[in-house]
């Protein structure tokens, strides 16, 4: 018989008989989450879903599972969803059913109240690792079984300009954070994003965070907004947490004028799907397929595309910026990554559709011939299959 909780608010953070997770990670105040609480500190959790009269799941990593027996009623559900956005400064009702904001160290929660949730209020919680993300712990996971680490290492090294993609929970906004981690530690990191997610394990990290008009309809600093803002505030690296609109233009304009190293996330099934979504969002920000085309491919040197799979998350493939013949924007899924590890030795690639090299070869590291038309490092070698 399912446990169907009403309006009685289980002040306690664990309800009676809720076995305490071992491996717990800190959530202050882990109180408001109340009934959920037991899954939230769970360090192994990294999502708890609820949707109202219908249950609760959660998500370890291997997929979606409901909790047995455990059901939020509608009027539940919805005064739990208000005081979590109060929580963080936000609030949710009739005249604005949707909201998201950050609690805590990284965790994001979002809400869509009934009606517009149609089977009932629907919360969605996001919860980072107990511990900061790091390329050590990453590979440790297995993260680098495709895409070796050392492309990520030089990439970061050398201030290549990136965009991280990925679906939703396929660890976009994880590897970023850990790509940070490495910048040393005497530059300045400068991050915006809509809400915070990103938990950098570096000692000069400067956060912006978008926030939402008050309930008068003003007061609003949208992404484009806080990224001019950044510009002003000395950024060896500029980062933007996801691209999802007209700021993708700042950004451009931005890594288009020197600010080397910098970074972004965008949804995206796959790397050869990233230039019609980049399309789509410069047709917001007003700009053409073949303006957005040119500053794309100025700005960006690569795409790290990230998937979630059976076996967890993982780095899985790389693309290359660049113009096509039409004047459209292209990225070019590079198929196999080689990495010549030999002191002065030569990749046998070379051949198109057999490991073309996309960029400049060096032996000895990972080398790219993007934006800056120099080869470094590492080898990364392509071919069209």
């Amino acid at each position: 018989m399912p446990i169907v909780l009403d309006m009685h608010r289980h002040r306690a953070p664990f309800l009676p008989g809720a076995p305490r997770p071992t491996n717990g990670r800190t959530v202050a105040p882990l109180v408001e989450f109340e009934e959920l609480a037991p899954f939230v500190v769970d360090d192994a959790v990294t999502d708890v879903l609820v949707l109202a009269d219908r249950g609760v799941w959660v998500d370890r990593g291997d997929g979606v599972v409901s909790v047995p027996g455990l059901v939020l009623r509608e009027d539940r559900a919805r005064d739990l969803a208000q005081a979590l956005i109060a929580l963080g400064g936000r609030h949710v009702d009739e005249t604005t059913p949707c909201a998201d904001v950050r609690l805590g160290d990284g965790v994001r929660v979002h809400v869509v109240l009934a009606p517009v949730a149609t089977p009932g209020t629907a919360i969605s919680i996001r919860l980072p690792r107990g511990r900061r993300p790091t390329v050590a712990a990453l590979e440790a996971e297995g993260f680098f079984d495709v895409v070796p680490r050392d492309v990520v290492d030089h990439v970061v090294a050398a201030r290549r300009n990136v965009l991280v993609t990925g679906a939703t929970g396929s660890g976009k906004t994880t590897l970023l954070a850990a790509m940070l981690a490495l910048v040393p530690p005497d530059e300045r990191i400068v991050t915006v994003e809509d809400v915070a997610e990103l938990r950098v394990d570096h000692p000069h990290v400067v956060g912006l965070e978008a926030r939402q008009a008050n309930a008068e309809g003003v007061g609003a600093l949208g992404l484009d907004r806080l990224l001019r803002e950044a510009l002003r505030m000395r950024p060896d690296r500029l980062v933007v947490g996801e691209c999802r609109g007209a700021e993708v233009r700042e950004l451009m304009a931005a890594l288009n004028t020197g600010h080397d190293g910098g970074a972004g996330t965008l949804h995206a099934n796959g790397v050869a799907d990233v230039p019609a979504r980049l399309e789509a969002l410069g047709a917001l920000a007003g700009l053409g397929p073949d303006a957005l085309a040119r500053q794309a491919a100025s700005a960006f040197d690569l795409v790290l595309h990230v998937d979630r799979r059976r076996a967890g998350r993982r780095l899985v493939g790389i693309g290359a910026f660049g113009v096509d013949p039409g004047g459209r924007l292209e990225v070019r899924p590079m198929a196999t990554v080689e990495l010549v590890r030999a002191r002065g030795g030569r990749s046998a690639a070379s051949t198109p559709g057999a490991g073309e090299p996309v960029a400049g070869a060096v032996a000895g590291g990972v080398a790219f011939r993007g934006r800056h038309g120099a080869a470094s490092g590492a080898r990364v070698v392509a071919s069209s299959g």
